[in-house]
């Protein structure tokens, strides 16, 4: 199996295993996008008189055919091909010779493996969305369930007003629901299309259609002009990232709510037990550590957003091998929060807040009953907070 700039020396294989690292395995993940990115360039260039109707349908039929036997798990990208391009080409030329060899005619792995990139990063932002979604209703229904039942609201951990667990459900089913907004505006940059950028200069002597493919990937722009595409690499990918990092660490501080008020010292709450685990020593222990891991996978996204920054950072202009490095922080920050999003549910449907166990200090109705003297009696706030303070001081 070649790779696409072979020119027949040899190579190290010590280069090949540090250049290509997990690069290969990564882009399994992008065959799919890659090969509909492929199609739509095949279908262009025939548009543009660079493919004949006969090679244009042999390519579609056989980029068609590679993808589903790639979903049927028959191939995968090999080290030795170095990366998802290679295997696509090497396949399509064992299939079809040189016509496999035309289709890259105006197109380079650079503009290639973008176009397959922003196609997943606008699926799978769309994905998180619904999974940030589907929280958001499992905390609605555990209001439902309970919402009425009356809870401290706590200011720096002490008993400050009352709430409900209404209140608190909504609270993080509201900001749920703000960052799968955020998912999908982190859409934006991913929405414009790459292809007929090439290596970041364009296509010299071939006359594209860059509207064309833009069409067909239902892309909202076609990104202009051709050198703004390679300085743009990462931006849509951090993005992204940032967005998961506001997600995670929503659950992570939803998680950490759960993790006190199941405390003995709390007791507020009960949490499933076929999401909790034994201890290896302490016969009596459940341990939450669901919950805790929620609660540290924030940790994830939001290193993952430093390392893409810090990859990007003092760039030169043009493609540069550092930007390969993007995808391994990007995928397992989407990854892991796909997994939290795909428990969380489930987890939230066994919560139960125990109200023999909840008890609310007298004094939390300290700042009502100082609205109260300001509603009722006309008196300034400032005087009304001093009179209930010397009340509450003379009770202790």
């Amino acid at each position: 199996m070649s790779r696409l700039w072979d020119k027949g020396a040899p190579l190290d294989a010590r280069v090949l295993a540090y250049t290509a690292g997990e690069d290969h395995a990564l882009d399994d993940r992008l065959v799919r996008h890659d090969v509909t990115a492929s199609i739509a360039h095949a279908e262009m260039l025939a548009e543009q008189g660079l493919l004949s109707p006969a090679d244009l349908a042999a390519l579609r039929t056989a980029l068609e055919a590679i993808g589903v036997e790639h979903a049927r798990g028959e191939w995968r990208v090999s080290l030795q091909e170095e990366d998802g391009q290679s295997a696509l080409e090497n396949r399509l030329t064992a299939r079809l010779g040189a016509t496999g060899g035309r289709l890259h005619a105006g197109r380079s792995r650079n503009d290639q493996v973008l176009a397959a990139l922003r196609l997943y990063l606008r699926e799978v932002s769309e994905t998180l969305a619904t999974g940030a979604l589907r929280a958001a209703a499992a905390l609605d229904a555990l209001a439902l369930r309970q919402g009425a039942l009356a809870i401290p609201g706590y200011t720096h951990l002490q008993q400050a007003m009352p709430s409900t667990v209404a209140l608190w459900a909504g609270g993080f089913a509201a900001e749920l629901r703000d960052d799968a907004e955020g998912l999908r505006a982190a859409r934006r940059r991913a929405d414009k299309n790459p292809l007929g950028s090439a290596a970041g200069y364009g296509t010299p002597n071939l006359d594209l259609s860059r509207e064309a493919t833009r069409k067909r990937l239902a892309f909202a722009v076609t990104q202009e002009p051709v050198t703004a595409v390679q300085l743009s690499r990462g931006k849509a990918e951090a993005h992204l990232l940032f967005e998961l990092t506001l997600l995670t660490q929503d659950i992570g501080r939803l998680a950490a709510d759960l993790l006190l008020f199941n405390t003995q010292e709390f007791a507020f709450v009960s949490l499933p037990e076929s999401f909790t685990t034994g201890s290896s020593i302490m016969p009596q222990k459940r341990n939450p550590d669901v919950f805790e891991l929620m609660r540290g996978r924030g940790a994830v996204a939001q290193g993952a957003l430093l390392e893409v920054l810090a990859i990007l950072q003092k760039l030169t202009s043009g493609y540069q091998r550092d930007l390969q490095l993007i995808k391994a922080p990007l995928f397992r920050a989407i990854d892991s929060a796909l997994e939290t999003l795909e428990l969380l549910p489930s987890a939230l449907e066994g919560v139960r807040f125990r109200p023999e166990s909840i008890r609310l200090d007298a004094a939390i109705h300290a700042a009502g009953e100082a609205n109260r003297l300001v509603s009722e009696k006309g008196l300034p706030f400032r005087e009304a907070y001093r009179q209930v303070a010397a009340r509450l001081k003379d009770r202790t």
